[in-house]
C-alpha cells in the first residue's frame, strides 16, 4: 500500500491524499465528512469547497461520484502550484480551482447552484475568522439549493467558543426549519486535545455519520446539539 502524499503548511500536516486510491481518507474528520457525503442520494453532486489544499475531499467525490461538478476556492497560489506539480489532479476530474479567498469567492457563485458547501479552510491552524461569521454563512445559504447541505469543519478546543459562535452564526443564517448536527471525537469533547468539530446544517441525511460507537465518535442532533453547543454569538464582519 502506497504512502499518502502529505501537504505540510504552517508546520502541520494540512492534507493527506492517497493518489492511487483517493477513497482512503487518512484524517478522521475527513473520513467523517466522507461518511456524510456517502449518505446523500446517489449520483453526481454539485459541491463548493471553501478551502482546497491538496484537494483531498474533491478527489474523493470525483472518485465516488463521477461527473460531479466541483468548485474549489483556494487563495494560496503557491499551494496550488505545489500540488499541481507534486500531486496533480486526474484529467477530466470535474474539479475547478479558483485562486480566491472563501469570502470573496463565494460571492461570485450563483444562487441555488450547489448541493453541498464544504467549509474546510485554515489559517494558522484555525478556520479564518471571516469564514465563521453570519455574513459568510448567509452567502452559503444563498448558493445552496433548497435541499442543500452545509458541512463545516471547525477546529477548536473546550469550551468551544469558536465553534459555539460559528453555530450561532449558522443558526441565524439558515432557515429555522433546517436541522443541525455536530460530530466530534470524545477526546476533544473531554478537553484532552484540540480537534475537529464537524457541523452539518440544512437537509441533513439520516444517521449522517453512520452508527459510530460513542466511545469512537459522538454525534449531537437537534436539541442535543443546541444544548451542548449553544450560547455562542453570531458575529458579523466589521463595517
Amino acid at each position: 500500500m502506497a504512502e499518502p502524499y502529505v501537504l505540510m503548511l504552517d508546520g502541520m500536516a494540512q492534507s493527506a491524499v492517497d493518489l492511487e486510491d483517493p477513497t482512503r481518507l487518512h484524517f478522521d474528520y475527513m473520513r467523517r465528512i466522507g461518511d456524510v457525503l456517502d449518505r446523500l442520494p446517489a449520483g453526481p453532486l454539485r459541491i463548493l469547497h471553501v478551502g482546497g489544499a491538496a484537494m483531498t475531499l474533491p478527489r474523493y467525490v470525483a472518485t465516488t461520484r463521477p461527473r460531479s461538478a466541483q468548485i474549489v476556492l483556494e487563495p494560496d497560489q503557491a499551494v496550488i502550484d505545489q500540488v499541481r506539480i507534486e500531486a496533480p489532479l486526474p484529467r477530466r476530474s470535474g474539479i475547478r480551482v479558483r485562486v480566491v479567498d472563501g469570502l470573496s469567492g463565494i460571492v461570485a457563485v450563483r444562487d441555488d447552484s450547489q448541493d453541498v458547501v464544504i467549509l474546510d479552510a485554515f489559517r494558522d491552524g484555525l478556520v479564518p475568522d471571516e469564514l465563521i461569521t453570519a455574513d459568510f454563512f448567509t452567502q452559503a445559504t444563498r448558493v445552496l439549493a433548497d435541499d442543500g447541505l452545509l458541512i463545516a469543519n471547525v477546529t477548536d478546543s473546550a469550551p468551544f467558543r469558536r465553534a459555539r459562535d460559528a453555530i450561532a452564526a449558522i443558526r441565524v443564517s439558515l432557515p429555522t426549519q433546517r436541522a443541525l448536527t455536530v460530530g466530534a471525537e470524545p477526546a476533544t469533547l473531554k478537553a484532552k486535545r484540540p480537534g475537529n468539530l464537524v457541523v452539518l446544517a440544512g437537509l441533513v441525511p439520516d444517521r449522517p455519520f453512520g452508527a459510530p460507537a460513542p466511545s469512537s465518535y459522538r454525534v449531537f442532533e437537534g436539541a442535543a446539539a443546541s444544548d451542548s453547543f449553544g450560547g455562542g454569538t453570531a458575529r458579523h464582519l466589521p463595517d
